[in-house]
């Protein structure tokens, strides 16, 4: 019965690849289509690439997004790492339910409803629509994943680092940067990655909050898509799947580094080794 369940198991998997990353394979390939028709195979070309490179459209929206995600990411990831402290490290504060309930809303709100909400605060405000309403749009609900990451990281968190550190007098903020910062390094880089990739694959929340001059690239794909595919729109697909696939190794590799490098410093604290730690940060 374990072996019919295994085979099942297998089977299951494998089809569930298949639909997730066939027909991202199929785009990668005809990405080189030298047809401009994209389900009629002409031969290999990379004409579309050099396209994609005249198309000063796709090259402002790309740049676009790519600041959007940048600033967007970095600022969540900060606001979201407090969030989670203030969250683990503080008990029950007074309005801690009001505080949480806002800090996950985002997770169960549908984007038309956070979109639009953004849209009629904008407005409301009388804050011109552009390049940073997109930017605090997407700092909102991203900010919570980043939250929800770093949270579960401190959760199982060996508070006696920080006690020892602080025994050796190291001052609160110290033994944050020193002791903390390092040891939850991994779920903040994590956070910060989620949150990028989030508002690099947003749609409909810049739909509501962008402006004249601020179109990202999903915006652009989005209405190039409307008037039928294009071998441009798969060579800019392709690039996008190949640059996040670059980030998410480096990323992985850098986790797993951070990991070692966690454990040999908890085994050296364990062992008394938190004094000269401080020693060599300070």
């Amino acid at each position: 019965m374990r072996k019919g369940l295994t085979s099942f198991n297998l089977v299951a998997l494998t089809l569930g690849f298949a639909f997730l990353y066939i027909p991202i394979l199929i785009l990668v390939i005809y990405s080189f289509n030298a047809s401009r028709l994209v389900t009629v195979w002409g031969g290999f070309s990379t004409q579309w690439y050099g396209a994609m490179l005249r198309n000063q459209g796709l090259l402002d929206a790309a740049w676009v997004t790519a600041r959007v995600g940048l600033l967007s990411a970095t600022v969540a990831t900060v606001l979201g790492t407090l969030a989670a402290l203030a969250l683990v490290r503080h008990g029950r504060f007074r309005g801690r339910t009001v505080f949480s309930g806002l800090i996950y809303a985002p997770l169960v709100m549908p984007e038309v409803i956070t979109g639009l909400s953004l849209l009629l605060l904008f407005v409301s405000m009388d804050v011109a629509r552009g390049f940073w309403t997109v930017v605090l749009a997407h700092i909102t609900f991203s900010m919570c994943y980043v939250a929800i990451v770093v949270q579960s990281r401190l959760l199982s968190f060996d508070r006696s680092l920080e006690e020892a550190a602080q025994d050796l007098g190291a001052t609160p903020a110290k033994t944050f940067f020193v002791i903390t910062l390092p040891i939850i390094a991994p779920a903040v880089i994590s956070g910060w990655m989620l949150a990028f990739t989030l508002s690099l694959d947003d749609l409909v929340i810049a739909s509501f909050t962008t402006g004249p001059g601020a179109t990202t690239l999903p915006m652009r794909i989005y209405s190039s898509v409307r008037l039928g595919v294009t071998p441009e729109i798969n060579a800019v697909c392709t690039i996008l799947i190949g640059i996040v696939a670059s980030v998410v190794i480096v990323v992985s590799i850098m986790t797993k580094r951070a990991a070692v490098e966690r454990e040999r410093a908890e085994r050296m604290a364990a062992q008394g080794g938190a004094a000269p730690v401080l020693a060599k940060a300070g």
